[in-house]
């Protein structure tokens, strides 16, 4: 019945999906490759938690 009141967890894992890439670009940018590789990463681990909750529908 209240379901359109729930937020979607999806929308806060692209928004922070979006932050990682972003990070990560601004990273390699500036040559600092190791911390692009760790973002990189960081970013690929919320991409699976995101198809994970849109399979789950």
């Amino acid at each position: 019945m209240f379901s359109i009141f729930k937020a979607d967890p999806t929308k806060k894992l692209r928004k922070d999906y979006e932050a990682k890439l972003a990070s990560a670009m601004q990273a390699q940018r500036s040559g600092d490759i190791r911390t692009y590789s760790m973002l990189t990463r960081e970013a690929e681990e919320i991409y699976a938690q995101i198809q994970a909750h849109e399979t789950a529908k």
